[in-house]
């Protein structure tokens, strides 16, 4: 069992940039795939950045350029760094992994938020002001 506990969110303005930590409860070999994905009231989960066993990333379009997604080297933190914030990336964060994946970044981004994906944390909360 792995618990995935977010920290970093909060609110800014326009412009701003907010950095997101998950910190993980072991670490997260070579056969997990990890990312974040984000929702906001009303509307669907979104796989905003992933990182396969590889370590190659992928990122969404709508975040592309402007966030950035990495880990330490023991594995056991991820983070999401969002530089350029617009009010449409305002959503609840999340964090997840998944075990014995071998799903390429750019797969793990749309799988993420689906039920079956192995572990989720709670969230972090970003608010971006006009």
């Amino acid at each position: 069992q792995v618990k995935l506990v977010e920290s970093g969110g909060g609110s800014v303005q326009a412009g701003g940039s907010l950095k997101l930590s998950c910190i993980a409860s072991q670490p997260l070999y070579t056969d997990y795939c990890v990312g974040w994905f984000r929702q906001a009231p009303g509307k669907e989960r979104e796989g905003v950045a992933a990182i396969d066993g590889d370590g190659n990333t992928a990122s969404a379009n709508s975040v592309k350029g402007r966030f950035t997604v990495s880990r330490n080297n023991h594995r056991t933190t991820l983070y999401l760094q969002m530089n350029s914030l617009k009010p449409e990336d305002s959503a609840m964060y999340h964090c997840a992994a998944q075990p014995g994946c071998h799903l390429k970044a750019i797969q793990i981004l749309r799988e993420m938020t689906k039920e079956w994906f192995g572990y989720w944390g709670q969230g972090t909360q970003v608010t971006v002001s006009s």
